[in-house]
Order: C-alpha cells, then structure tokens, then sequence
C-alpha cells in the first residue's frame, strides 16, 4: 500500500460510511487483484499502441466479489495511461442494456479523463479543436486574425473526420456548427449542440437547425457517435477509451424479447471491437456467474456466449488471465481482514494510538466472523456491511474516549438497509428484485387481457 494523502483517506473513508466503492485511492484497500491488473495494464497498452482492433475483458463473480470497485480501478490506471473512462451501471429502468442510445447518453455524461475529472466531453472536444487550429497555423502559416482561418480550421475539421462522415455526416456537422457557435460566442447554442452530440433529448429545434440535423441519436447512430467520440479522443492525444458495462447481470430479470435484445447489443459492441470500428476502446463488462453461464444469460445468445466462454482452472490458481472472460475469488474471512487492516491504518484520527490500541488484528478477526454470521455464513456478500461497520467503530473510537469495541460493538442489521443479496445471505433465501415483481406482474396482467 502506497502512502495516502490526507484528502485521499478522508474521501476513502466517507464513501465506506455511506457503503459505497471510493472513487478514487482504490489501491489503498485493493487486495486479490495483483495477478489480474498487470494483464490487464499490458493489453490497455496494446490497445494504446493499435491502429485498429479494441479489446473486451469481462469479469465474472459473485456479489461482493468486488467487481465494481475492480473496474473501478483499472479506470484509475487507464487514466494514468492517458485513456479516457466511462462507467455505466445497467439497470431495467433508468439504463436498460436494449436502449443504445441511453447507454451512450450516461457515457458521454460519466466521460472522465485524469485533467478533467468527470464530465470532460466539452473540454475533450475544445481540446480537439483547439489541436486542429494549432494544426492550422502550422501547416498555413497564417495567425488565427487572418480572415481565411476560419475556413482552413473548418476544412481541417472536415479532413479529420472525412471516414466517419461517410458513415454519419451528422456527427461531423454539428462539430463544425459548434466550432462556429463557438467563434462567434454563442455559447448557448454552443452548448445545446454539445448536448445534441452527447445524445441528450429534447434539444430545442432552433439549435439542431443550426447544424442541418433533427430528432436526436438513435440507437443504431449512438455507436456511429462512439466512434466519432473514440476518433476525437485519439486525435487530441488520448490512447483511447475504456467503457465499463456494470452490472449486465440485470438483463436476465428482463422479459424474453427484452433480454434477446440486450444481448444482441453487446453481441454488436464485440462484433465491432473485432472488426476495428472502435478502434481504441477497452471495453469492460461485469457480470455473476449465473449471468455467464445460464441460458437467460449469454447462454440465450449462442453467438455472443462462443466469443465470451472460457475454461477455468478448478482451484483459480492457473486461471488464464489473458482470456476473454476472468473471474474475481470471492472473499474470505482472511482477505476480509486484511481489507479491514487498510482501512484502519489510513482511518484519519486524532487519537492515533488509541485506534491502534482498540482496533487491533484480534478484533478485526472477531468482528469478520460476527458480521460473517450475521450473513447467514456467506462472507461473500459481506465486506460492504463489514466496512461500513467499522468506518462506524472508528468513528466512535475517534469521538470518545470511553468506547472500546471489544466490549460495546454489537452487529445490528438493519434489513431495509439491505440489497437484495444480502438480505437473501441473511435470510437463506434467493435475492427478490422489486423490477422484477413488476415485470411479471406486468405480463400475468396482460395475459389476463388476452386470456379475456
């Protein structure tokens, strides 16, 4: 574990007392994934280094496992690689997997690069066209108060995108009006054909005529546009892209049609990856291990599950890790402690010595096997309780100085704070999903209907 910062700790800290994955200083508390992040680091590499082909990795374990915060930090490292990053959680209602144009819309909204944190699109595409005007003067010899420059810079613009324009001239016409917006500082239009781009709806038609285009990006066009945006990214110095599809695992709750749908989605996405029509893009897919292997998973599509499929090694030890589909171990006790010993040494206190004095290893131990039991033995769904409990015991420990856990800490669960899993480790039964109650009560009511 490398030193950690003040600010680093305090924002580790505040988002395991909330039970949420940090966004950032990840490799304070990574533990298990040092054989799979050099991998994965040399094939961001091959990607950086490619003209053509992207790359897909997906990454299979059971709740808990810690797949979001292991894409989590491969983002950080992609970053550190000058890639640019893109979370997106799938969900039935707000980000169904069928609807391509939703999915790019939460990309561009979560698009993140190390200069610009979250949100960098417009300062992604200013670069790039700042990057185009410097061309410009390199190659015309002209200042940028020279009346031809306007022309030569809209030109160039239309050079660079000359392939994608074949494809989808949309995409490199509302660049040029927003170049033009720009030059003439009408930000508000500017911006309205920046959110155009980026896929948002309900764009006011005044400021789409501006570009010559209308109604918004559609599913088919919203993976023209991920070119358009991995084809800007690699121009203006970026080494690509990395796309997170997290929690792809919901599509198997989804209807029938539904569900065929999303796969076909993700069959196109590595179909394209394949053929090199995403050139720079690192995609990565989390997903359980019913999600891989049952057939209202990628099973259902038999195309898409021969490209994924992979044989594992029975104990994990010779997993191939250069494979297109990985799997994280789940947690045991072992490894929940050490996580717990991670955070307590980065805990910020004012009371140092006596953190160390009341939190030590034999509490830590005591405290994973009471948490573990109270999830019914299944230690796989609990480090986010676990942590979120001990964020709690510093806490107190920081604030008085009477309270010694070894005496006063009792696991108390609160069931509605719960996720489905892990009210279903505590209960021994299966995870419950309100979507999905609504879904088949949606079908048995229009069954009803048929039926008369």
């Amino acid at each position: 574990m490398s030193e950690v910062n003040l600010a680093e700790a305090r924002d580790i800290v505040a988002a395991l007392r909330a039970g949420a994955v940090p966004r950032s200083g990840l490799e304070q508390i990574a533990t298990g994934l040092d054989r799979l992040l050099p991998v994965i680091e040399e094939e961001l590499d091959e990607v950086a280094a490619g003209e053509g082909r992207g790359r897909s990795k997906w990454i299979r374990g059971e709740y808990g496992s810690g797949k979001t915060f292991a894409t989590r930090l491969i983002c950080a490292r992609a970053r550190q690689k000058r890639f640019a990053t893109t979370e997106v959680q799938i969900s039935i209602n707000d980000t169904p997997l069928h609807h391509l144009e939703t999915v790019y819309r939460r990309m561009m909204e979560r698009l993140t690069t190390a200069a610009q944190g979250e949100g960098a699109l417009r300062a992604v595409v200013d670069a790039w066209i700042f990057e185009v005007g410097e061309e410009v003067l390199r190659l015309k010899g002209i200042g940028e108060d020279d009346p031809q420059f306007a022309g030569f810079v809209e030109a160039r613009l239309e050079e660079k995108l000359a392939e994608l324009s074949v494809r989808n001239p949309a995409f490199s016409q509302v660049l040029r009006a927003y170049n033009r917006a720009l030059g003439v500082g009408d930000y508000q239009v500017a911006q309205g054909l920046l959110a155009w781009l980026a896929g948002q709806p309900h764009i006011d038609r005044s400021i789409t005529a501006r570009a010559g285009v209308k109604g918004a990006v559609d599913g088919q066009a919203a993976l023209t546009f991920l070119r358009g945006i991995l084809t800007i990214l690699r121009q203006s110095g970026h080494a690509g892209l990395v796309v997170v599809l997290d929690e792809v695992e919901t599509v198997q709750r989804m209807p029938p049609p539904t569900r065929e749908k999303s796969l076909n989605a993700l069959r196109q996405l590595v179909d394209m990856l394949a053929n090199a029509e995403l050139p720079g893009m690192y995609l990565l897919v989390t997903g359980t291990p019913s999600f891989f292997d049952d057939y209202k998973g990628l099973k259902g599509l038999p195309p898409l599950y021969q490209r994924i499929a992979t044989r594992f090694d029975e104990t994990g030890r010779f997993d191939n890790l250069r494979a297109p589909q990985v799997r994280l171990l789940p947690f045991d006790e072992g490894r929940l402690v050490e996580v717990g010993r991670r955070v307590r040494d980065l805990f910020p206190s004012r009371a140092a010595e006596r953190k160390a004095a009341r939190v030590g290893d034999a509490f830590l131990r005591a405290m994973a096997a009471q948490v573990t039991r109270g999830f019914g033995g299944k230690v796989s769904v609990c480090p986010r309780w676990f942590l979120r409990d001990l964020v709690d015991v510093l806490d107190k420990i920081e604030q008085y100085e009477d309270y010694d856990p070894a005496n006063q800490y009792e696991l108390v669960i609160d069931e509605a704070a719960l996720t489905p899993e892990e009210l279903a480790a505590r209960r021994g039964t299966e995870p419950a999903y309100p979507e999905t109650r609504e879904i088949e009560e949606a079908e048995e009511a229009s069954t009803r209907r048929l039926d008369g």
